[in-house]
């Protein structure tokens, strides 16, 4: 059913069909459409002013009228029937109902709605050869009767559209009414005519061009102007006629592809047009602003109508006589130069970019030299206008750039970067900040916020600033980082340091503004560290998310303070450095890599801003232990490599290894004593540093080798060489008093990093011969046991050399090793460099047992080298480190299990030797008794006045050592049963066996654990299966403690708490076997054991010492039935 406004328009065509009488619509005549269009135009009228959104209600009609009036002529052209047009035509309703018409109505509908963009539109939705038809259709029009400026302004103005194309926002928006033109004229023109159909149509003589249409579009229309340009009277129509065939000279023959104007340069144009419309009454609004853009867009981009027919040359040709014509009419005068109008500022735009783009027309493109001539001409001629250039406020181009992002218009992120830093925009600053709070979401770029950041600097510098606004924008810049994700805000933060470390206050600013922020600062790390605790992973990975993004959020307004306060929580906070640690892992735009421009903070300027604010820390405030314990954990986290979850596929560090090592490490060990920083703390960075994962690219050198490595080493080995006396009172004025820890570490560290060099030097040995040989020469004047701890580092390129003395108890061969003539290494100190040799490394000291001279069938020899090693291993112990010792203690087990060490087992504690096979036990049993002729040795008159009191607790501290490890070794040798798995049935003695040696059998003891109790030290000894040696055990315990106890007594101040312990680990494992094997122990020996022990522990001096040890002795009770 028909609706009441297609009756309206069906029955103004009527009436205007009447009003042609005795004619009708389809023979109308241009001129006479001004008598008889009237109704068609009031009844279109009627209808938009009752439709509920005028505007919209008018496009669309006015859409609906030119498509059906089209497609009514097309009808008739075609001779469709009506029986397949009310099947297929969706407009066959409407368009029925019509008289018929010819093209003159349909181009007077189009004048006179204005609605050349409709029009083109319909025209773009048509095959280009159907375009030329058309247009030769509007040109044969245009140029019929009398042609007035009205028909000229219709021509350009579907020219323009053309050339603009379709709006594609609009276009995307459904099934759009063009589309549906489109199909119906497709099917119109392929359906096949009727001869009797073909006879009966009649064109009008204007139409019969139209059948023979060029496919030039260009030729088309510049032709066609250059046949109207008579009709041209006005200035203005004809400033919008010569840019409107400029710009379709510059897009179909100039340029090959889109010219990207700067967002400046494209809000610069944008603003002059809205002023000037402005000026016309048109209102500032979006729709205003993409029409210019679309204008502006349409300016610059390549035509889809590219020039074919016609020649280069020929475009130019006529554009120049067009441009000559008028110029000689003067009609291209701009009377008013201040308000010049819309078309002026056009054609001024227009020739600024044909004049721009001639100068780079290639040669090859101008065949002839006629062309170029006429290129030359048109130059010329361009030139010698007087066009005015326009210019806009500032005011008006932040109101349209505030449009653009307000209503997210075609490329509004670019324009809003531009509106974050044009400082004269943001001078307004009402307008400007209302534009930044409601569109924020559009200045979420890296880019645009550092912008806005350099903005709110160059206000907060001002000596005008205004706090409050300031403040504001503060907040508004903070909330749009904030709303980054992890990675942009990492970019922001990389890019925020280069900018200043000191972030928005990288110069004076008013005391109000920073109060706010340290609130804000303190607030966010209290919040951090109150909220730890123990929690379910994903509770705990969501504190850190919402962690990281409170230090993201101060770190961006200030790094250089953010991480302050980090590296301060991290210290001083008890366990927050590894939460610390984890949340700058997430924030790896911190690093701080490139350099800071900020030209006022030269105190922080080269390396890693983290490592200032650390250095910083620990040159105000002396650390304690614990402190420094966080310190290291928190820098070593750092070092280490992480997935930073940016994509790159790589581990990175927060901190670099060398960045460390050369801000922490080398200048505080070359300048010991005028430094706060002590050198145990740079020794454990170094051991720390070196022990980091680093993923080195491949073939790239070591990152030591960025830390001055030979000096290094040498340094550190001067270290080492005056650890070898730390026993000795320090000369006045020495900086350092080295402890037997601290040569562990730099033990370890110089090792290590021998090892690390030597890779390197052992790479390229060319590149570092002339280092190699400085440092070699450098460590002359060191003791000479250091070159061996860098052994790596030497390679093959020098001998070995140790004392002469050596040499006579070791054979070494001559190829590898040479002797050095010492002072201090006499005759008969061959032994004591022997055994300094065993304690450096493994692979030394397998060299030393192996090629040691000693003939084990002569007696006498062997008793002179158990003597000799006896008094070397006095001379050695106190300046072991643990790791030296550990050594040594092997090589002596060695030594006894080889026989080549004589040592005999004396009965100073037991008046009989009992009935028992002690021969599995005879190392550990011989190793005490050696350690206890050595302590005699140097506790004795002769040597007691040698050691001060931290040496004497440093022997305590290695006998203990070594008493612990022989009571492993007798624990490895009777293993005791878990509970309630062993039975201790009454075994009646063998006939062979003594009655005090008690066999026990134990039915769920492992083979292993069989076959452990059957290995003797010196021989293999045959056993019982399931017999275990718990008396001998007891015994061989009874003699360690012993053995202890005397050391203890002799022992200077006989307080050595290393050995009270060692004393309660052995009567606690005394206690433990006669527990679990009650027949190993009667009551009577039993008793007699505590009455032995107690009178033995009665020579203490410690009362306190002596109380706890008898009251675990008087625990050692015997379960026996």
């Amino acid at each position: 059913m028909m609706d009441r406004d297609s009756a309206v328009l069906q029955g103004a065509f009527l009436l205007a069909d009447q009003l042609c009488l005795p004619s009708s619509l389809s023979s109308l005549q241009k001129a006479d459409w001004s008598r008889v269009g009237r109704p068609v135009l009031e009844a279109l009228g009627e209808i938009c002013r009752l439709g509920a959104h005028p505007t919209t209600t008018t496009i669309s009609w006015t859409k609906k009228v030119i498509c059906v009036v089209w497609l009514k002529l097309l009808c008739r052209e075609t001779g469709e029937d009506l029986e397949t047009g009310w099947r297929e035509n969706p407009f066959f309703p409407l368009q029925n109902g019509l008289p018929d018409v010819n093209s003159a109505v349909l181009l007077e509908v189009v004048k006179s709605t204005a609605a050349a963009q409709t029009f083109a539109h319909f025209l773009l939705c048509l095959p280009q050869s159907q375009i030329c038809a058309e247009l030769e259709r509007l040109v044969q029009h245009v140029r019929s009767s009398s042609t007035a400026e009205d028909d000229v302004r219709l021509l350009l103005e579907v020219w323009w559209e053309l050339w603009k194309g379709r709006d594609e926002q609009k276009a995307e928006e459904g099934e759009s009414i063009e589309a549906m033109f489109a199909r119906q004229y497709t099917r119109l023109q392929s359906s096949s005519v009727p001869p009797q159909a073909a006879k009966r149509l009649k064109l009008d003589p204007s139409e019969l061009k139209a059948s023979s249409p060029t496919s030039d579009v260009l030729h088309i229309l510049l032709h066609a102007l250059k046949d109207i340009k008579d009709h041209i009277t006005t200035t203005e129509l004809c400033l919008q006629a010569l840019s409107v065939s400029l710009d379709a000279l510059y897009t179909s023959c100039l340029i090959d592809q889109a010219v990207a104007l700067p967002p400046k340069e494209k809000i610069r144009v944008l603003s002059v047009i809205v002023s000037i419309r402005e000026r016309n009454d048109e209102k500032l609004s979006p729709e205003l602003i993409q029409e210019a853009v679309r204008d502006l867009h349409a300016s610059h981009t390549p035509s889809q109508f590219r020039y074919s027919r016609m020649k280069l040359g020929e475009a130019l040709k006529n554009i120049t006589e067009l441009a000559r014509f008028w110029q000689s009419s003067e009609l291209l005068k701009v009377c008013d130069s201040t308000n010049p109008s819309y078309s002026a500022f056009r054609l001024e735009q227009s020739v600024r970019r044909v004049l721009a783009a001639l100068q780079k027309v290639p040669e090859a493109m101008t065949e002839t030299d006629d062309q170029e001539a006429e290129k030359d001409t048109l130059r010329g001629l361009l030139e010698s206008l007087a066009l005015p250039v326009t210019e806009s406020t500032p005011e008006v181009s932040a109101s349209v750039t505030a449009i653009i992002i307000s209503h997210r218009l075609d490329d509004y992120q670019n324009f809003a970067a531009l509106f974050a830093s044009e400082e004269s925009w943001a001078a307004c600053e009402q307008h400007w900040m209302d534009c930044l709070e409601k569109n924020q979401a559009a200045f979420q770029q890296c880019d645009t916020l550092i912008r806005l950041t350099s903005t709110l600097m160059l206000k907060l510098q001002s000596e005008s600033a205004d706090v409050s606004h300031c403040k504001k924008l503060m907040k508004v810049i903070t909330d749009i980082f904030s709303a980054l994700s992890l990675k942009d805000k990492n970019t922001a933060l990389a890019a925020m340091l280069r900018l200043s470390s000191r972030g928005f206050f990288g110069r004076c600013v008013p005391s109000a503004v920073t109060e706010g922020f340290e609130q804000e600062l303190s607030m966010a790390f209290n919040c951090i560290i109150q909220g730890r605790g123990g929690a379910s992973a994903a509770v705990l990975q969501g504190n850190l998310n919402t962690a990281a993004s409170l230090v993201a959020r101060v770190a961006f307004q200030n790094p250089e303070a953010a991480l302050r306060s980090c590296c301060h929580s991290a210290i001083f906070n008890k366990g927050a450095f590894s939460l610390m640690a984890k949340i700058l892992q997430q924030l790896p735009g911190l690093r701080g890599e490139e350099e800071s421009i900020d030209e006022g903070n030269d105190a922080l300027s080269g390396g890693s801003l983290l490592c200032r604010c650390l250095q910083e820390i620990i040159n105000t405030k002396a650390l304690s232990a614990n402190e420094k314990e966080q310190f290291l954990k928190y820098v070593g986290l750092l070092m280490t490599p992480v997935m930073t979850g940016e994509g790159e596929g790589r581990r990175r560090s927060f901190l670099q290894p060398q960045e460390v090592v050369n801000i922490f490490v080398l200048p505080n060990l070359s300048t010991t004593g005028q430094s706060s920083f002590d050198i145990e703390l740079s020794l454990q960075l170094l051991h720390t540093a070196l022990s980091v994962d680093v993923q080195e690219p491949d073939g790239s050198p070591h990152w030591v080798l960025d830390c001055s490595p030979f000096p290094l080493l040498y340094v550190l080995a001067q270290f080492h060489s005056q650890t070898l006396s730390c026993w000795e009172q320090p000369p006045d004025g020495a900086v350092y008093h080295w402890s037997m820890d601290l040569k562990e570490l730099l033990v370890s560290v110089l090792t290590t990093l021998g090892n690390v060099v030597g890779a390197e030097v052992a790479a390229v040995p060319s590149s570092w011969s002339r280092a190699l040989f400085w440092l070699y020469k450098k460590m002359e004047d060191l003791d000479w046991t250091v070159r061996f701890h860098l052994k790596a580092v030497w390679g093959e390129h020098f001998k070995n050399e140790v004392p002469s003395s050596l040499l006579a108890v070791c054979d070494l061969p001559e190829q590898e090793w040479s002797s050095l003539d010492l002072p201090q290494y006499g005759q008969g100190t061959g032994l004591l460099a022997w055994m300094e040799c065993c304690s450096i490394s493994d692979s030394l000291q397998s060299t030393m047992l192996s090629r040691l001279s000693l003939d084990q069938r002569q007696l006498d020899h062997v008793s002179m080298f158990s003597k000799g090693l006896l008094v070397a291993l006095a001379q050695i112990l106190p300046w072991c480190s643990i790791s030296q010792w550990t050594r040594l203690l092997r090589a002596l087990r060695e030594l006894i299990t080889s026989g080549r060490l004589h040592v005999p087992f004396s009965l100073e504690y037991v008046d009989y030797l009992p009935l028992l096979d002690l021969r599995r036990f005879s190392c550990e049993l011989r190793l005490s008794v050696l350690l206890l002729r050595v302590l005699q040795l140097l506790c004795g008159s002769s040597c007691s006045d040698w050691l001060s009191a931290d040496g004497w607790a440093h022997v305590g501290r290695l006998y203990s050592h070594a008493v612990r490890e022989m009571i492993n070794s007798v624990r490895d040798k009777l293993p005791l049963p878990s509970s309630g798995a062993l039975t201790s049935p009454k075994t009646p003695a063998s006939k062979d066996s003594d009655p005090s040696c008690t066999s026990i059998t134990s039915p769920k003891m492992s083979k292993d654990s069989q076959k452990d109790l059957n290995q003797a030290d010196g021989s293999q000894v045959e056993e019982e299966v399931g017999t275990v040696p718990s008396q001998e055990v007891l015994f061989v315990l009874s003699q360690l403690f012993c053995h202890v106890q005397h050391i203890q007594v002799m022992m200077p101040g006989g307080q050595c708490e290393p050995l009270f312990l060692s004393s309660l680990e052995i009567l606690s494992h005394y206690e433990a076997i006669m527990a679990a094997f009650p027949d190993s122990s009667s009551p009577l020996e039993s008793d007699n054991t505590r009455h032995f022990f107690s009178t033995i522990t009665d020579n203490l001096q410690s009362q306190e010492m002596k109380s706890v040890l008898q009251q675990k002795i008087a625990q050692l009770v015997s379960k026996a039935a």
